[in-house]
C-alpha cells in the first residue's frame, strides 16, 4: 500500500470518535431537542455549542466545554451570545457536519522544484 492510502486511513481512524459524537448530537438535535422548544438562555443552544466544540477541539476537550456550558445554563445566568472560540487551524466540515482531514494549503515541494525568477524592472528609459 502506498503512503497516501495509509495517511487517509490514519485520518479516518483519528477522526472516527469525533464523527460518532457528531451523529449522536445530530440525532439528539433532530429528535429530542424540538420537544423542549427554545428554552436555552445562550445562543447558540447548548447542544449546538457542544457539537461545534467537538468538531473543532475533539471529543475529550469538546465534551468538557459542552458540559461546562450546560453547567452555566441556569435560571440565574444572564445568557447571551457565547460562541466556540475558533482554532488556529480549523478542520473542514462536510455538509452533514462530519469532520474531514485538513488539506495541505500548498503542494509538497520537492528539492529540485524550480522557483520563479523575478526579473529586475526598468524604472526609467535609458
Amino acid at each position: 500500500m502506498n503512503r497516501t492510502l495509509w495517511t487517509r486511513l490514519a485520518w479516518v481512524v483519528a477522526l472516527l470518535p469525533r464523527n460518532v459524537c457528531v451523529v449522536v448530537l445530530r440525532a439528539y438535535r433532530a429528535v429530542i431537542s424540538p420537544l423542549y422548544g427554545n428554552v436555552c438562555r445562550y445562543h447558540p443552544s447548548c447542544s449546538r455549542y457542544a457539537l461545534e466544540a467537538i468538531q473543532q477541539y475533539g471529543v475529550v476537550r469538546g465534551s468538557a466545554m459542552g458540559a461546562w456550558r450546560i453547567a452555566r445554563c441556569n435560571p440565574w445566568a444572564a445568557g447571551g451570545i457565547d460562541d466556540v472560540r475558533e482554532r488556529g487551524r480549523p478542520y473542514r466540515l462536510s455538509r452533514f457536519g462530519f469532520v474531514l482531514p485538513p488539506t495541505q494549503p500548498y503542494p509538497q515541494s520537492s528539492g529540485d522544484a524550480r522557483r520563479p525568477v523575478l526579473l529586475p524592472q526598468r524604472t526609467r528609459k535609458a
